[in-house]
């Protein structure tokens, strides 16, 4: 199963979450970090690295003297990233969106395949989990590729085997973590549109209300089922619970404010570790994204045998 924790705003509490669950987690496990700008998981799990390769994003590359300015390069890219310009054709690498649309029409073969570094994909273990990320290049201006690279390493990830040592036994799936890139635009739906299950994490203040709105009619779309987990309880109003019950939306979890929790934060610990009392808390609310996940994708199944 792939479990997205989201959230409208930066600052809910997210990441904190992520590595709460992923910490608690009772199965084979892999915590991914999909906020490839900022991505801070491995901070709190402090995980062993043991691979980081470069990513790169196919880009046209022109033989100025096989091309002929014949411009069907230039009319079929919407991004502008070809240019006809007098007697020369301009790339501009940083516009590519890497669809090799270019590649596919030359009709003289002047454009063949180049790379642009998007970033870095490490990987590792923390413990016993299973730990990916992305790490966007400074001056990168598009994350979706490279988070798409990441998500196809899930597939490296997400079978273990547990047979006789032959290699050849049955295998156990793994769980998929995301701690999604905050707010509803490109990244953020990009990082959950694969999950079957959507944790949206948020705080009962004006500013977590609307944005808490704002990522309930960006997601709801997807038909993906949310729940949502609400942090920092009790320091402002009952707009968010409001607002909850007349969407339908589950509330799965609250966590109380709490001067430890913020400690904890502040030091890098893993929260459910630090204030084990909350340990209540994140088995409630695993419990209920396993249930909503699995009831989705039973659902799933049997469209698909009707």
């Amino acid at each position: 199963m792939i479990y997205a924790i989201a959230s409208g705003k930066g600052g809910t509490g997210k990441t904190t979450l992520t590595a709460s669950l992923a910490s608690m987690w009772d199965r084979p496990v892999t915590a991914v970090d999909l906020d490839v700008e900022e991505p801070n998981l491995h901070l709190f799990l402090h995980p062993e690295i043991t691979s980081e390769e470069p990513a790169l994003m196919e880009i046209p590359v022109l033989d100025a003297e096989r091309c002929t300015l014949c411009g069907l390069c230039a009319e079929f890219c919407q991004f502008k990233a070809l240019s006809v310009m007098g007697k020369t054709l301009l790339l501009f690498p940083e516009m590519c969106h890497g669809c090799g649309g270019c590649l596919a029409l030359c009709p003289e073969k002047a454009l063949t395949p180049g790379g642009r570094e998007l970033g870095h994909i490490l990987s590792g273990n923390a413990g016993s989990l299973g730990f990916l990320m992305g790490r966007l290049r400074v001056g990168e201006a598009m994350s979706p590729p490279l988070m798409r690279q990441v998500k196809l390493r899930f597939n490296m990830n997400t079978n273990k085997d547990t047979g006789n040592g032959t290699g050849k036994g049955p295998a156990e799936e793994t769980d998929i973590l995301i701690d999604a890139p905050p707010g509803v635009s490109c990244p953020a739906v990009n990082a959950v549109m694969d999950a079957d299950c959507i944790v949206l994490v948020t705080e009962p203040t004006p500013f977590g209300l609307h944005d808490f709105r704002l990522a309930i009619e960006a997601f709801r779309p997807l038909g993906k089922p949310m729940g949502a987990f609400i942090n920092r309880a009790g320091i402002g109003d009952a707009g968010v619970q409001d607002y909850c019950a007349a969407e339908g939306v589950p509330i799965w979890a609250e966590i109380p404010f709490s001067r430890a929790v913020a400690e904890a934060y502040s030091k890098g610990q893993v929260v459910c570790q630090a204030v084990p009392e909350l340990g209540g808390v994140f088995t409630t609310l695993m419990g209920s994204m396993r249930a909503a996940a699995t009831a989705a994708r039973a659902k799933r199944m049997e469209v698909a045998h009707a």
